[in-house]
């Protein structure tokens, strides 16, 4: 039985992670497989998966060209999963990124493809498996990757804040609906993280302020009571708690790993 370093064993299980190329989602598939799950490792590309797959110590499974927002492409995702390493029983709903721009100057496009790709996204993948979920049952897991800008607002973000408010919304409602199968369903909200989605953020703002890296960097500490970015693998761990068999009463919940950032 594999318990990785968690201590935790997911034999058994196949989890379905989108957004698994980097950042977040790949710390949830190394730490997954390391306890034992089959992975499928979901994404638009497939060089950076890959890159996860080589990190991952169990069986994995490679489905490039998943795009959240295309209803034939999830649902060929996930059938060829299906066929790689059987039905699935855990579900990360980890893909989105973000954009900024004041309230005002904020497009039409730019909103509706924010809350395309944090919100609608994961409407459609997690409609694809949930079937594989219920024929599982009790123990079947779904975890949506939402945000600290899911709890409170930030400026310049409005789009990605209601997106990530909306998915807190889904989470909420879809564990009710699901809360006498044994499945649960609950969000992280990571404040700002060492991600390539963080990183390119600060990458635009050195563009345009001309600002060092170094003091973009300590601009976004400063919002974090600890005074550090979140690691990936700060949430890898909670997010494997709320995998487990140990979170069976723990549904519905929006779980902040944000360095002090929220509490309550």
């Amino acid at each position: 039985m594999s318990k990785g370093t968690s201590g935790l064993s997911f034999e058994g299980h196949h989890a379905l992670i989108t957004g698994a190329g980097g950042g977040i989602g790949a710390a949830i598939a190394i730490a997954l497989s390391s306890a034992g799950a089959s992975i499928t490792l979901a994404g638009r590309k497939r060089e950076p998966l890959e890159a996860t797959a080589a990190l991952c110590a169990g069986q994995t499974h490679i489905a490039d060209g998943f795009d959240i927002t295309d209803e034939k492409a999830v649902a060929d995702g996930v059938e060829a999963a299906r066929k790689a390493l059987g039905p699935l029983s855990i579900l990360i709903n980890n893909a989105g990124d973000a954009s900024s721009a004041p309230f005002e100057k904020t497009s039409l496009a730019q909103w509706n493809g924010m809350l395309s790709l944090n919100l609608t996204g994961a409407f459609v993948v997690t409609k694809a498996v949930l079937p594989d979920l219920r024929s599982y049952g009790a123990g079947a897991r779904i975890l949506n990757i939402a945000s600290t800008a899911g709890l409170k607002g930030y400026p310049y973000v409005a789009a990605y804040c209601a997106a990530k408010h909306g998915m807190i919304g889904l989470t909420r409602a879809l564990a009710v609906e699901l809360m006498k199968t044994g499945i649960t369903v609950n969000a992280i909200c990571p404040g700002y993280t060492e991600t390539p989605l963080v990183h390119g953020a600060m990458k635009r703002i050195e563009e345009k302020t001309g600002r060092s890296p170094a003091e973009i960097l300590a601009e976004f500490a400063k919002s974090i009571p600890q005074g550090r970015l979140i690691q990936p693998s700060e949430v890898a761990h909670a997010a494997l708690w709320l995998l487990s068999s140990g979170a069976s009463s723990m549904t519905g919940q929006a779980i902040t790993v944000a360095g002090g950032e929220i509490m309550g």
